[in-house]
C-alpha cells in the first residue's frame, strides 16, 4: 500500500485524528504570539545566569560581578560561564549542552533572527571563552566549580557567594566521556557558528574539539563514577557515555568534514548503541539529537551510509505523535508534551527543537515520515514543534505565560537566588547564607524579573504552583532556553 503524506486530519483514523484536534486547536485563544519579543528575552535570560566579571554591555543591571576567584584553589582560572540554574554552582556537563543548542539554533536558524543573532552569538561564546579554559590542560577537562551540596544549603545571591567553590575535574586515572564527549560537541558545534565570524576562534575551538574527544574516547568511562559524590544526584549520567561518544563525532563530522569521523560513527553506531531510546534528547540523553543530526546528510542524497540513523530518526518523529505516542512521552489535557521526572520543558523545548528541525530537513527534501501505514508531512511536525512553543508563551488552559516577562501573567516567585533576593544595587549589605531564607519563603514576588526564564512548567494536569519551594516546576535552567532560542527564531519568521 503506498504511503500518503498526512495533511491534518486526512487520513488518520477518527481516534487520531481527534487527538490530533485536541493537541493543535483546542486550547484558550490569546491572540498572535509576537515570537521575536520572546526571542529577545530568551536570549536575554542568559545575561541573568552569567558568571565571572561582567562586560561594559552586560544589559541585566541588577546583577554584579560573582565568583572571581574561581579555580583558585586549583591553581587555574576558571572564572566565567553560567549558573546552571537558580542556584550558584557552575555544573560543566549542562553547561556543554547549552552551548551545543545555542550553537545549532543559530545554524539553523540564526537568519531568522535578525537583530538578536549578535546576542545569540555573544552568549554562545560567553559559554564557549569558559570551555576553552575548562579544556586548557591536555587530559583534564574541569568539570565543576562549587560544591553543590554546600551551595544548596544556602540561600545567597551570587554576589555574595561564601559556599566552597570546590574544583572537580576528569583526567586520564578519572575519566568522564560523557561530559568530555558533550564538550568536544560544544565547541565543534560553536566552531560552525565562528567560522566565518571569527576564522582563527573557530580554529581554536575545533582543535580544542579534537582534542578534548580523543581524550574522551581514549580514556572511556562514566564521570559520575568518577566524581559521584560531586555530580550525583545532581546531574548523574544514567544513561552512560557512549551516545556522548557518538554525538561529538557527528558534531566534529559536521564541522571538520573530515572522513575520520565519518568512519568513526560508522564503525561504533552498534557498539555505542546509536538506536537506543530514541525518543530521548537532554543534557544526559542525546540519541535523537545524534539521529536528527546525522539524517540531514541522509536527506540531502549525500551520506546513503548513514541511512540506519534516518531510520531511528523516522522512528523518534512517530514516538512524538499524539495518539500513537510512545509510552513514555504523553500529552496533558492542554496539549503540552510531558515525560516523566523535574522539569519538563526541558523536554518540550528540546524535542520540539528536534520536530522542527527534521521538518526542515524534510521539506527540503521533499520527504515524508512514514509511521507504519501512515506518515506524518513536515507540515504537521512545524504545526506540533509551534503548538508547544505557544503553549509556553500563554496558550494553556492557566492562560498563563511560562517566560518571565512575557505576556501578561507569568510565573512571579521563580526558584532562582538572584531573582528572588534584593539586588546588590537595591540592598549593598551583604545577605549570609540562611538570612536569605526568609526570601525564599516569602509569598511576595520576586523582586527582580529574570526576563527571558523559562520554569520547569506546568504538571501533566495542567496546573503550577507558582512558588520557590516546588523548584521542579517553578526553576529556570539554561538548557530549557537554548533549544527555545531556536524555535523562536524560526516563528518569529514564519508566522
Amino acid at each position: 500500500m503506498a504511503r500518503k503524506s498526512l495533511s491534518f486530519p486526512a487520513i488518520f483514523p477518527a481516534l487520531l485524528a481527534y487527538s490530533f484536534s485536541l493537541i493543535l486547536f483546542c486550547r484558550p485563544i490569546v491572540g498572535a504570539h509576537d515570537y521575536h519579543d520572546a526571542l529577545r528575552k530568551s536570549i536575554l535570560f542568559f545575561e541573568g545566569q552569567r558568571s565571572g566579571k561582567l562586560p561594559p554591555d552586560h544589559r541585566v543591571k541588577w546583577r554584579r560581578d560573582s565568583a572571581l576567584h574561581d579555580g583558585s584553589t586549583a591553581g587555574v582560572d576558571l572564572t566565567g560561564g553560567y549558573y546552571d540554574a537558580g542556584d550558584n554552582v557552575k555544573f560543566g556537563f549542562p553547561m556543554a549542552f547549552t552551548t551545543t543548542l545555542l550553537a545549532w539554533s543559530i545554524i539553523d536558524f540564526g537568519r531568522n533572527m535578525g537583530p538578536e543573532l549578535k546576542n545569540a552569538v555573544k552568549a554562545v561564546k560567553w559559554s564557549t571563552d569558559y570551555l576553552l579554559k575548562a579544556t586548557a590542560k591536555p587530559g583534564v577537562v574541569y568539570v565543576q566549580v562549587g560544591d553543590a551540596y554546600s551551595d544548596h544549603s544556602c540561600w545567597e545571591r551570587p554576589e555574595d557567594m561564601d559556599t566552597l567553590r570546590t574544583v572537580y575535574k576528569i583526567d586520564t586515572s578519572h575519566p568522564g566521556s560523557d561530559v568530555a564527549g558533550e564538550t568536544a560537541a560544544a565547541l565543534a558545534a560553536s566552531s560552525i557558528v565562528f567560522r566565518s565570524r571569527d576564522p582563527a576562534y573557530s580554529r581554536l575551538l575545533l582543535n580544542r574539539a579534537v582534542r578534548v574527544f580523543n581524550f574522551a574516547d581514549k580514556h572511556r568511562g562514566a564521570y559520575s563514577s568518577s566524581l559521584h559524590s560531586a555530580v550525583c544526584p545532581f546531574y548523574c549520567d544514567v544513561n552512560g557515555y557512549q551516545d556522548e561518544l557518538l554525538w561529538a563525532a557527528a558534531w566534529l563530522h559536521k564541522a571538520s568534514r573530515k572522513r575520520v569521523y565519518r568512519e568513526y560513527i560508522v564503525k561504533n553506531e552498534v557498539v555505542l548503541r546509536a538506536g537506543d531510546t530514541i525518543n530521548e534528547f537532554g543534557w544526559d540523553n542525546k540519541h535523537a539529537g545524534i539521529n536528527v543530526l546525522i539524517s540531514k546528510e541522509v536527506l540531502m542524497g549525500k551520506a546513503e551510509y548513514f541511512e540506519s540513523f534516518k531510520q531511528n530518526a523516522d522512528g523518534f518523529i512517530c514516538s512524538l505523535l499524539p495518539g500513537i505516542s510512545h509510552p513514555q512521552v504523553q500529552y496533558s489535557p492542554g496539549g503540552l508534551i510531558f515525560k516523566a521526572g523535574g522539569s519538563n520543558m526541558q523536554h518540550v523545548t528540546s524535542l520540539s527543537f528536534l520536530l522542527l528541525s527534521y521538518s526542515n530537513y524534510l521539506s527540503h527534501a521533499n520527504k515524508v515520515v512514514p509511521c507504519d501505514e501512515r506518515s506524518a508531512s513536515p507540515a504537521l511536525l512545524k504545526q506540533l514543534a509551534k503548538r508547544q512553543v505557544d503553549y509556553i508563551l500563554g496558550d494553556n488552559p492557566l492562560g498563563m505565560s511560562y517566560m518571565v516577562g512575557y505576556g501578561g501573567r507569568f510565573p512571579q516567585r521563580i526558584h532562582h537566588r538572584a531573582s528572588s533576593l534584593p539586588s546588590v544595587v537595591a540592598h549593598p549589605p551583604r545577605i549570609g547564607c540562611k538570612a536569605g531564607s526568609r526570601y525564599y519563603f516569602s509569598p511576595n514576588p520576586n523582586p527582580n524579573l529574570l526576563v527571558g526564564a523559562v520554569v520547569g512548567g506546568p504538571n501533566v494536569s495542567d496546573a503550577f504552583p507558582d512558588s520557590r519551594p516546588y523548584f521542579q516546576e517553578s526553576e529556570p535552567t539554561t538548557y530549557i532556553n537554548a533549544p527555545l532560542v531556536g524555535l523562536l527564531a524560526f516563528f518569529s519568521a514564519h508566522l
